[in-house]
This record gives C-alpha cells, sequence and structure tokens, in this order.
C-alpha cells in the first residue's frame, strides 16, 4: 500500500475496544455479575451459524457468558416471541440477539419488536431507531456504531462533511445516516433507484458502502482524498467496493476482511457490558 494511504484497521480497533472491555467485565465479576448475551438463531443457514459461533467465541474470550438458542426451522413468529418474551424475564440475561436472516414465514419485525429495549443490544428495534435518530439510543445498532468507532479511533474529522451513505436498510443504512447527521455532516443516502449514483459518490468526503453487492463502488467514482467505509461482506471475502481501484484515489479506506467487521463484533460485546453495567448501578 502506498506510504500516504492509510488503512483502517478494525481488528487493531476492536482489539482496542475488547482490552477495555476485559477491565471492566472483571469490574463487573467483582460485584458478582457476569455479562450474559442470548444468541437466538432460527433455523440452519449456515452463514448464520458461523456468525452466531463467532460471537459466541468473541463474548467466551472476554468472560461475558453466550447463551445460544436454537430453534427449528419450522418456527411459527408466536413461539420465537414466546422465547424472546422468556428471556426478557429472565434477570441474568443481559443482551438479546436474534440473527437475521429468519425463515420466511417468520414476521422479523414483530420478532425484533418483541426485544425489550433494555435488552436491545443489537440496535434493531423502532424506539433504538428512534432513540439514535434523536443522538439517546442506548444501544445504536452494532455496525454504524462500529463505523463511528472506526472513524474517531483514527481522528478523522466528520463535523462540515459530506458524507455519502449507499444502502438505507433499517439496522445499517439507516442508523448510519442519522448518527452522521447528529455528529454535523451533510448527509446524502443513496439506494437502488438512486439516478447518477456515480456523480453522487463523486462529491462524498466520507463514503459508507452497504449495498450488498461485491465490488460495486468503482475507483472512477471516488473523489480524490476521500475516506471510504466499506461496510459489505459477499462472499469470498469480497467487499462492496473494489478495493484496490478504491485505494487509488482514497486517503483512508477499510479492508474486507478485517475492517468493519471485527468492531461490529466488538461494539456488540460492549453493549452488552454496558446494559450489565446498567443493571448493576
Amino acid at each position: 500500500m502506498n506510504s500516504d494511504k492509510l488503512l483502517l484497521d478494525g481488528t487493531r480497533v476492536a482489539h482496542q475496544i475488547q482490552q477495555d472491555l476485559a477491565i471492566r467485565v472483571s469490574q463487573l465479576a467483582a460485584k458478582g455479575i457476569q455479562p450474559c448475551l442470548v444468541t437466538i438463531l432460527v433455523g440452519d443457514d449456515p452463514s448464520s451459524e458461523t456468525y452466531v459461533r463467532m460471537k459466541g467465541n468473541a463474548c467466551r474470550r472476554l468472560g461475558i457468558q453466550s447463551r445460544r438458542i436454537h430453534l427449528a426451522q419450522t418456527t411459527t413468529t408466536e413461539e420465537l416471541i414466546a422465547v424472546i418474551h422468556e428471556m426478557n424475564q429472565d434477570s441474568y440475561v443481559h443482551g438479546i440477539l436474534l440473527q437475521h436472516p429468519v425463515p420466511p414465514q417468520i414476521d422479523e419485525r414483530a420478532a425484533f419488536e418483541a426485544i425489550s429495549i433494555h435488552k436491545d443490544v443489537d440496535g434493531v428495534t423502532m424506539l433504538g431507531f428512534a432513540q439514535n435518530a434523536f443522538g439517546e439510543a442506548s444501544f445504536p445498532s452494532c455496525t454504524p456504531a462500529a463505523i463511528l468507532a472506526i472513524l474517531d479511533d483514527y481522528q478523522i474529522p466528520i463535523e462540515g462533511k459530506h458524507a455519502v451513505v449507499i444502502g438505507r436498510s433499517p439496522i445499517l443504512g439507516k442508523p448510519v445516516s442519522l448518527m452522521l447527521l447528529n455528529r454535523n455532516a451533510t448527509v446524502t443516502i443513496c439506494h437502488s433507484r438512486t439516478v447518477g449514483l456515480d456523480h453522487i459518490v463523486g462529491l462524498a468526503d466520507i463514503l459508507v458502502a452497504a449495498v450488498g453487492k461485491p465490488a460495486f463502488v468503482q475507483g472512477s467514482w471516488i473523489k480524490e482524498g476521500a475516506v471510504v467505509i466499506d461496510a459489505g461482506y459477499n462472499s469470498g471475502n469480497i467487499g462492496d467496493v473494489d478495493y484496490e481501484a478504491c485505494l487509488t484515489k482514497s486517503s483512508a479506506i477499510t479492508p474486507v476482511p478485517g475492517g468493519v467487521g471485527p468492531v461490529t463484533i466488538a461494539m456488540l460485546l460492549k453493549h452488552t457490558v454496558d446494559a450489565a453495567e446498567k443493571v448493576g448501578q
């Protein structure tokens, strides 16, 4: 990589966050409290199983209890919500994560909304989204929180910058746009029906790619000196931007893997510890 290009190393940022969390987990242990994250997996999607296993391993390395609930592919919405309500009532559980996606017969939004706001450590409820919009969220969505954590760690200015976000999902594109707006960036949200996408991307001081298409963003679209945050992860360890081409034009860029992903998991752990500390106060 060129010496004047800044590689935004998410693995390093995540390690720093986890070092801090290890101290906080030890302090909670002295009070007889062990942070507990429950992960609910419905069905047998291989990628989801891998993600759940990674999150469980990360919990155990820090001394956070990881409880996994694996429900059958045929589970109904009502059955899933009943399990979530049971976890809401369990005082030893501090965070609840419902792994996306769920089987098609399940009303995913209804299931998300069943999660207590106090245990919504993945930031998936509508109340959590609204709190995030007002800058008051205890637990913002984890990937948007990871993106802000990386920018802050590398002291990349946000205020007054033009941020372009490609993607409008309720747990990534929309919340990260609001978080950047709350930090006084000027934000443009683009999506599959945006006309002149390449032109708009070319105006970005900060680009967040969350479109879910491998190597979609071309280097020719990028303004010289832009900061490129690739929040995509596609088959073959490929992000949403053409990395080599965008590297040429950018001043800073996240790799895939090793960029946003590790910090997303670190933020999930942080939110779980935050929730446990609130209980322990």
